[in-house]
């Protein structure tokens, strides 16, 4: 599992060190792809063809589901660790989510995001301040 907040940096070259920790989580293959809010979303390889089959198999009359399976889809990429534990982020997925260099890294139980670090900041802080709002509307799916 996936939990925690971790400060790192992408180099010139476009690549990140994953925390030792997770890259034994991510050893059978990963996949990166645009996620929401504007960050990048890391799937160890069996969570992502499961996430790909649904997305796969979601109906494409509808416009905003060709759009959300496009984003999600079209936008992924296999990466794989080099010898120090890095992989490398597409330019196209740091320039959608803004990466320059000082990252975020968050686990999210099944999967890793990735953010901009002042995004992130921005992101926490608001979430904090509303973070009563949140609990109750979460209250009423049973968390």
């Amino acid at each position: 599992m996936f939990i925690g907040e971790y400060n790192h940096s992408v180099d010139p070259k476009g690549r990140l060190a994953i925390p030792a920790k997770f890259r034994l989580l991510l050893k059978k293959g990963a996949v990166v792809t645009r996620g929401l809010d504007s960050c990048l979303a890391i799937y160890p390889r069996d969570v992502w063809d499961k996430v790909g089959k649904k997305l796969a198999s979601i109906p494409s009359s509808k416009t905003d589901n060709r759009s959300y399976a496009r984003f999600m889809l079209a936008g992924a990429m296999e990466v794989a660790f080099d010898s120090q534990g890095r992989i490398m982020l597409p330019e196209y997925l740091r320039k959608f989510a803004a990466i320059k260099k000082s990252v975020i890294i968050a686990g999210l139980y099944d999967k890793l995001e990735v953010w901009d670090a002042e995004k992130w900041d921005n992101y926490r802080a608001d979430t904090e301040k509303n973070s009563n709002r949140i609990a109750e509307a979460l209250g009423d799916l049973g968390v």
